[in-house]
């Protein structure tokens, strides 16, 4: 049997295309960054000083604000640093943190919309009982789960992944997935593909089951009452179900960009659906509810820090 060396760094294809523009794309990836911090951030210190909104839905879209930095911060930095220095490779080491960061944000994204569309059915198919059901207990929990599921079950699947050896160096990317590193091996990736089928099925399919559940639910509750009660559930759901359509994109466009060659598609596009799902989601989450839910909450508050910025 032939000795295998496996590769310790590795090259990210995709900065020399950006080369002879790479100011362009520094800006183009800075603006979205600054935007997601300070947008995200916002939404955090108004729900937080704001007392009416020490509520079950504000503090999970809290959680998603906090997830939204975290993810970004994972990875527009990293993409930021590459451009300004023009070294495009990546230790091994530091490609594995960036893989459990970046995927561990995206599934805690989907718990967290499970758990907000539980929320919501909670809210308007058992109002009477809802308190019981979202006690502050139950959303500590819930918040816990959200965080300790992902953090616990990657490493795991991410294990598998450590375990293999690298033949080829060349990332297509700029950034690093697990399944770029999977398809990198020159060993039997078997056991990773039977496993990741698994892990996708145990993320994806009771989280959605939970949004699929919780809405079909509402829809049959909004059919018997009366229009007011019906603007008022559209009202509460909607900013949640452009979330989740925009995430469901998200993954589309993910799924797809992986599986493309170079030359099957322009290169704007191929940088455009590996990276819209990182840097939209963060950024699209407080746009819809700073705009929709939050927007009066928003404008007292700036209101207050500029009549009285001390206090």
């Amino acid at each position: 049997m032939d000795n295998i060396t496996s590769e310790t760094t590795f090259i990210l294809k995709m900065y020399e295309k950006m080369d002879h523009q790479k100011y362009l794309y520094f800006t183009v990836f800075l603006l979205p960054y600054i935007l997601t911090i300070a947008l995200n951030t916002l939404l955090i210190v108004v729900v937080y000083k704001e007392r009416a909104l020490h509520e079950p839905m504000y503090i999970f879209i809290c959680n998603l604000s906090f997830n939204g930095i975290y993810g970004s911060t994972a990875l527009l930095p990293h993409i930021m640093t590459k451009l300004a220095t023009q070294s495009y490779t990546i230790s091994l080491v530091n490609c594995f943190i960036q893989v459990f960061c970046l995927h561990t944000s995206g599934i805690v994204e989907l718990v967290t919309l499970a758990i907000m569309g539980y929320d919501r059915y909670a809210a308007i198919c058992t109002p009477l009982h809802y308190h019981d059901k979202m006690s502050p207990r139950k959303v500590k929990i819930l918040i816990a789960v959200a965080w300790l599921f992902p953090l616990c079950s990657f490493p795991l699947y991410l294990a598998l992944t450590i375990q293999l050896s690298f033949c080829n160096n060349v990332i297509r990317k700029t950034h690093c997935t697990n399944f770029d590193l999977v398809k990198l091996s020159c060993t039997s990736t078997l056991i990773n593909s039977i496993v990741g089928l698994l892990m996708t099925v145990v993320y994806m399919f009771p989280t959605l089951f939970v949004i699929l559940f919780s809405y079909v639910k509402i829809l049959r509750i909004c059919r018997e009452a009366s229009k007011e009660c019906q603007n008022k559930a559209l009202q509460t759901c909607i900013p949640h179900l452009l979330i989740v359509m925009n995430f469901c994109f998200g993954c589309c466009f993910e799924f797809i960009s992986v599986r493309m060659t170079d030359n099957q598609v322009p290169f704007g596009v191929s940088v455009f659906m590996s990276l819209y799902f990182l840097i939209l989601q963060p950024l699209f989450d407080p746009i819809i509810y700073g705009i929709g839910t939050l927007k009066l909450y928003i404008v007292k508050f700036l209101q207050k820090r500029k009549l009285s910025p001390l206090f």
